[in-house]
C-alpha cells in the first residue's frame, strides 16, 4: 500500500517519538550499568551486538552493506565521539544533568544548519528551539555543580546535532538508511573495542543483571530507535528531529513518575509543557529567516 507524503510524515513523526521514549529510559540503565563494567567497553558491546542482529536481514536480502560505506563512517565516527563522551560523563555526572545537557543538541541543530551547510531554519524554527531549550531546563532544574562529566557531555551535544545534519544530508540524496545504520553500529562497536585493547581496559561484565543491561542498550536504544531515526529523516526536517526528540528527558520523567513511583513535580510538568508547545509551533507555516539578503 502506497502511503500519501502526508501519511509518511506522520508514521516518521510517531518512530521519532518511539526513538525519544526508548532514549528516555536509558539514563539510568547506563548508569547502573557503569558500576560493573568500563564506559567505552559498554559501548562496544551494544554496538557490536546491534550491528550483528542488523547485518543478518540485510545479508538474507542480498544487501550491498560497503553501499556509501564513506557516508555510514561519517557517521560512526559522529555516534562513536556522541556515546563515548556521554558515558564517560555519565560516570561523573547525574543523569538529571546528562539528559539536560545532552537535550541542548536542539540548540546548535538550528546553528550547525547555516554554519555547515548553509541551510536556513524558519522564525517559527528558532522561536521553537528557544521555548525548547527553556522548557528543558525547567524539567532538569538546570545545571548544578558543573564537572567535568557536564563538559564531556557537551561534547555529546555537539556531536549529536552534527550527527542529525549529516544523516538527513545523507538519506536525503538516497543513502539506504538501514545499511548506514549497520555501517554506524560496526564502526562504533569496533572502535570502542578496538580502543579497549590498546588502553588495556577491563573487558569483563561485572554482574548477570548488567550483561542483561547491555543486552537491552544493544536492542532497543542502539538497533530499533537510531534504525526507525535515520529512515523517519527521509520525511521530516532536521530542526523537527530535533525538538522530537528533545522529548527524550520529557519521556525520562514519565517513566520515573509511573514505573519509577517519583513524585510529581509542577516544575517537570511545565518543562514538558514548554517542549510540547514548541513542536506545535515548529509546525506552523512561516518564512525562512534571511541572511545577506537572500532566503
Amino acid at each position: 500500500m502506497n502511503l500519501s507524503v502526508k501519511g509518511k510524515t506522520c508514521y516518521a513523526n510517531i518512530g521519532l517519538f518511539y526513538a525519544a521514549a526508548i532514549w528516555g529510559s536509558t539514563f539510568f540503565v547506563v548508569k547502573q550499568a557503569l558500576d560493573n563494567i568500563d564506559p567505552v567497553i559498554l559501548v562496544g558491546y551494544r554496538f557490536i551486538l546491534a550491528a550483528v542482529i542488523m547485518a543478518i536481514p540485510l545479508i538474507l536480502l542480498k544487501k550491498r552493506l560497503r553501499d556509501n560505506l564513506k557516508d555510514g563512517l561519517i557517521l560512526g565516527l559522529l555516534l562513536w565521539i556522541l556515546y563515548v563522551a556521554q558515558t564517560i560523563g555519565l560516570k561523573y555526572t547525574t543523569a538529571a544533568n546528562s539528559g539536560l545537557i545532552t537535550g541542548l543538541f536542539v540548540a546548535f541543530v538550528p546553528v550547525f544548519s547555516i554554519v555547515i551547510f548553509r541551510m536556513m531554519p524558519s522564525i517559527t524554527a528558532v522561536i521553537a528551539t528557544v521555548i525548547s531549550i527553556i522548557g528543558l531546563w525547567i524539567l532538569t532544574g538546570g545545571l548544578k555543580q558543573i564537572n567535568i562529566g557536564d563538559l564531556l557531555t557537551l561534547i555529546t551535544a555537539v556531536t549529536y546535532a552534527i550527527h542529525i545534519l549529516y544523516a538527513d544530508k545523507f538519506i536525503k540524496r538516497g543513502a539506504d538508511p538501514y545499511i548506514l545504520s549497520f555501517q554506524q553500529f560496526a564502526f562504533v562497536g569496533l572502535a570502542s573495542l578496538l580502543t579497549g585493547v590498546l588502553f588495556k581496559l577491563p573487558f569483563a561484565i561485572g554482574t548477570a543483571e548488567a550483561f542483561g543491561m547491555m543486552i537491552f542498550l544493544a536492542i532497543f536504544p542502539s538497533l530499533t530507535a537510531f534504525a526507525i531515526q535515520l529512515i523517519a529523516q527521509r520525511h521530516v526536517s532536521p530542526v523537527r528531529v530535533s525538538l522530537i526528540l528533545a522529548f527524550e528527558p520529557v519521556f525520562a520523567v514519565i517513566f520515573a513518575w509511573t514505573l519509577g513511583n517519583e513524585a510529581y513535580s509542577l516544575n517537570k510538568a511545565i518543562g514538558g509543557f514548554l517542549i510540547f508547545l514548541a513542536l506545535v509551533i515548529s509546525g506552523l507555516p512561516s518564512r525562512k529567516i534571511r541572511l545577506g539578503g537572500r532566503q
